[in-house]
């Protein structure tokens, strides 16, 4: 590992994977949500905002290509030599029939200067024929799933209306995996109700799961959402930073030291953001981390025998 980084950090993966800096270009392909259209539910989980995660992504109203074009002209300017992934975010985006999937996936591998797409999306919207497909394409150019868990813990699963429960999501990374796609899980540290042990036991999940990488996130109570409506009429527990940073660092030592780290930290518009304000400084919160790292002597895998 990186000397400076005490994880498996994606920054250094990318370098000696790819040889360059590999950038990120969020894209939104107008895609709905199972959770959202009454397939599975409505209103999506309940931190969710109507954009989903795709807060940050392209203008849905422009082609894909316009969208990536766009981004990378302001890239460029930063990264002369930059490769790149075009990352299909705002909600889930397997979420269609196989024909419309074919012809948006298709599109973006003809992209200049990418070295693979990350397809974010639910595990209930991963259907065998779109599986099937990926496997071909990914033949053709790395395949990414980034998918949602947030907690293994039905409980609070269930309070946050997320949708599907822990077998579908075990079962939905078995087959991308038997399929050789990648896999990159999220959680979400902060839940109503959670407590530091079951924000730990979440991150120990992740070893028994074949997973290549992971994004740590803090919950953000934004405005619009179910969850910031209840936290307005009725306030729990927000993570302070130093509460978040001590969970951070103790999920980090009890993570297999082969899964590369995505994200420690959220990010989220501060116009719309009630709950954490900490969270605005993320390099605050990257710095805060590598800090109580270093203070710790710590790694990734330290208590798996594994520290570097």
């Amino acid at each position: 590992m990186n000397i400076n980084k005490r994880y498996n950090s994606l920054t250094e993966y990318y370098d000696k994977k790819y040889g360059s800096k590999v950038a990120k270009i969020s894209l939104n392909a107008n895609f709905s949500c199972p959770n959202k259209d009454g397939t599975k539910g409505y209103g999506g989980c309940t931190y969710c905002t109507k954009l989903g995660s795709g807060d940050f992504a392209g203008d849905k109203e422009k082609p894909l290509k316009e969208q990536f074009e766009e981004i990378k002209k302001i890239m460029i300017q930063k990264w002369p030599n930059a490769k790149y992934i075009p990352y299909l975010q705002a909600n889930s985006n397997t979420y269609a029939p196989l024909d419309k999937l074919k012809e948006i996936y298709e599109s973006i591998s003809k992209f200049d200067d990418i070295v693979s797409i990350s397809i974010a999306t639910r595990c209930d919207c991963l259907e065998d024929d779109k599986i099937e497909y990926l496997k071909e394409l990914n033949k053709r150019i790395p395949i990414q799933i980034e998918l949602g868990l947030q907690t293994i813990h039905e409980n609070t699963a269930k309070l946050i209306n997320r949708g599907h429960d822990l077998e579908e999501f075990r079962t939905a990374v078995k087959k991308l995996r038997d399929a050789n796609i990648e896999v990159v899980v999220h959680i979400i540290n902060g839940l109503p109700g959670e407590t530091k042990e079951m924000m730990i036991e979440t991150a120990k999940y992740l070893n028994t799961l074949d997973i290549q990488g992971v994004k740590i996130h803090s919950l953000l109570i934004l405005k619009g959402t179910k969850m910031g409506t209840d936290y307005m009429n009725n306030p729990f527990h927000i993570l302070s930073l130093e509460e978040y940073v001590d969970i951070v660092v103790e999920q980090i030592r009890n993570l297999d030291p082969n899964i590369v780290i995505h994200r420690l930290a959220a990010d989220g518009r501060v116009d719309d953001l009630i709950e954490p304000k900490w969270t605005i400084k993320k390099l605050v919160v990257m710095n805060e981390i590598d800090k109580a790292l270093r203070k710790l002597n710590a790694h990734q895998g330290d208590y798996l025998g594994n520290s570097s």
